[in-house]
Order: structure tokens, then C-alpha cells, then sequence
């Protein structure tokens, strides 16, 4: 599936989509380079699946754990500094059993991270950022397919105003 976000609010959407549609579990790979939007698209994320206050970029704990509205928990991985996939070992991931991974950089983990059910890759375009959603495994396949209900093969967001976007309603 691809997808023009043409800003950040778009971006935010999309996130909030994706949240309303995932499976449980459900882990996910967010590519792009520096500044294509993937922490911004992890909040929105996170914010839809009502965590509230602080949601810090992991940057530099390299892993944030959330707990999410009713039960369960959610992590959010930043991988650009880990060295290779060993340091995961460090980070006692085989333990969380959260129900949403955000995994940041996946490629630096390869091989020690459990497959992603769909990996989203983000990129500058223009003024906003484009999205390429691919299913990873069976459940990533299902997903996809709960989102392109809402998006109904119309554009996933529609022009409210001069920029502003919002999703239709399910």
C-alpha cells in the first residue's frame, strides 16, 4: 500500500489508522532515513492506543515501554546506535511480551528481533513524507486489508480544509 502523507498531521493519521486496525500482537518495522517521520508516526501510534503523558523518542534508552488503555504493553525501539544485533541481548527483549513493537532502525537488530508483521517505509517527499505499507506475515496481510477499508481505495486521508486532514469515520 502506498500512501502520500503531505504533512505531519498526515502523518499522525495514518498512525491513528494503523492503530484502530492492528492485530494483537502485532510487530512492526519503521524504516527511513533520519527525519522521514517514524517518531512522529510511533507517537501518533502510541497516543491512539491512549497512552497519555510523555512519550519520549528512545533514542538514547534505546527502548521506551508503554502501557496501553485496559491492558497490555507496548515498545517503542530506536536501533541507530546499537552496533549490531548482539546489544539486543542487553535490553531483555525476550522477556516483554508486549502486545505492539515499534522497532526504529530494525535492520541494526537483523537476526535477533522476531519477524515484523508489516514494515512501513517512510521518505521525504516534497513537503511531507511518502508511505509504503508491506505485510511481513499473515496477520500483516489481514491488516492490510482492515486498513484498506478505511482508506476504501480512495486517498486513506480527505481535505477538511486548507491543510488539514482527517481520517473517515469506520
Amino acid at each position: 500500500m502506498r500512501l502520500e502523507l503531505p504533512d505531519v498531521d498526515a502523518t499522525e493519521a495514518l498512525g491513528s489508522a494503523l492503530a484502530r486496525t492492528q492485530p494483537t500482537p502485532a510487530i512492526v518495522y519503521l524504516h527511513g532515513d533520519l527525519g522521514a517521520g517514524k517518531s512522529t508516526l510511533a507517537r501518533a501510534w502510541l497516543r491512539a492506543l491512549g497512552v497519555t503523558g510523555a512519550i519520549r523518542s528512545p533514542t538514547y534508552t534505546l527502548v521506551e515501554h508503554y502501557p496501553l488503555r485496559g491492558a497490555g504493553r507496548a515498545l517503542h525501539l530506536d536501533l541507530y546506535r546499537i552496533a549490531g544485533a548482539g546489544e539486543l541481548e542487553f535490553l531483555a527483549l525476550d522477556d516483554a511480551g508486549a502486545d505492539l513493537w515499534l522497532v526504529e532502525w530494525p535492520e541494526r537488530g537483523a537476526g535477533a528481533l522476531p519477524p515484523a508483521d508489516l514494515r512501513v517505509d517512510l521518505a521525504v517527499s516534497g513537503a511531507g513524507r511518502g508511505a509504503v505499507l508491506s505485510p511481513g506475515s499473515s496477520a500483516g496481510t489481514a491488516w492490510l486489508a482492515a486498513l484498506s477499508k478505511i482508506v476504501a481505495c480512495e486517498p486513506l486521508l480527505t481535505r477538511t480544509g486548507r491543510n488539514s486532514f482527517q481520517l473517515p469515520d469506520l
